[in-house]
This record gives structure tokens, C-alpha cells and sequence, in this order.
């Protein structure tokens, strides 16, 4: 495992109606949802590291704070961009940052912790065996 602070990642999406509050269920006015956000910013930490892991490890999320500042309708482009910013063992830290254009639409942290994959179904499966 080489993780180290300064990682990072970034996605573009456009706004589609799915992405919506009124399609998620988080709110009834049809703007991207904080739910929809957070998913968005979990994604970039994922790749921000996926390539730095061991063999047979992944990272799984602990820990959010988000702050979701201002509406992005269908059709706007928002981009997500993630940065690794402490590692303390297996535990990560990342701040993240959605804009729209130049404004800041939402900010944030997401901890994630670095498992063993293997070991991590397995405690999911009381038979001790994966599942595909």
C-alpha cells in the first residue's frame, strides 16, 4: 500500500432528472440531490486510490461531513474533486469539492478505512464463503 497525502481525483457529471432530489426522494424540488452529492464526492475518493492499494484491499467509507450549498438544476455540469489529505494507518481523510462553474456548490470530508476484501465479505457471510 503507497497511500500519501495528495492523492486525488476528479469526475464531471451533467445534472440529469435522476440525479434529482424529487426522483431520490431527498427533497420535492427538482434539483441535485445532497444524497446524489455525497455519492458523487465518495466516488472521487475511491479513485483517488484505488490504483495506490495492495493487492486484495479496497477501502470502505466511515465517516462524512457535508455541507451542501447551493442548488444545481438538470443540465448544470458540476465537478467533483477529491484530495487525500491525512493517512493514519488504514484510516484515510479526504476533503472534497463540488463547483458549478466557479461557484462552490458543496464541501466536505469522507474518512474511509482500507480493508482486506476477502476478509471483509467473509464477516458479512455467516457460512464464511463469498458470494459473486
Amino acid at each position: 500500500m503507497t497511500l500519501a497525502p495528495g492523492l486525488h481525483a476528479s469526475l464531471l457529471i451533467m445534472v440529469e432528472r435522476e440525479d434529482l432530489a424529487t426522483k431520490i426522494g431527498s427533497g420535492d424540488v427538482p434539483v441535485l440531490a445532497t444524497p446524489r452529492l455525497l455519492a458523487l464526492a465518495e466516488m472521487a475518493t475511491v479513485q483517488a486510490v484505488r490504483d495506490h492499494l495492495g493487492a486484495g484491499q479496497t477501502s470502505v467509507g466511515t465517516r462524512v461531513e457535508l455541507h451542501h450549498l447551493a442548488a444545481s438544476p438538470v443540465g448544470a455540469h458540476v465537478e467533483i474533486g477529491a484530495e487525500l489529505t491525512a493517512v493514519d494507518g488504514r484510516r484515510l481523510v479526504f476533503t472534497f469539492t463540488a463547483r458549478e462553474r466557479a461557484r462552490v456548490v458543496g464541501t466536505g470530508t469522507i474518512e474511509r478505512t482500507v480493508v482486506d476484501r476477502e476478509k471483509f465479505l467473509d464477516r458479512l457471510n455467516p457460512e464464511g464463503t463469498t458470494s459473486g
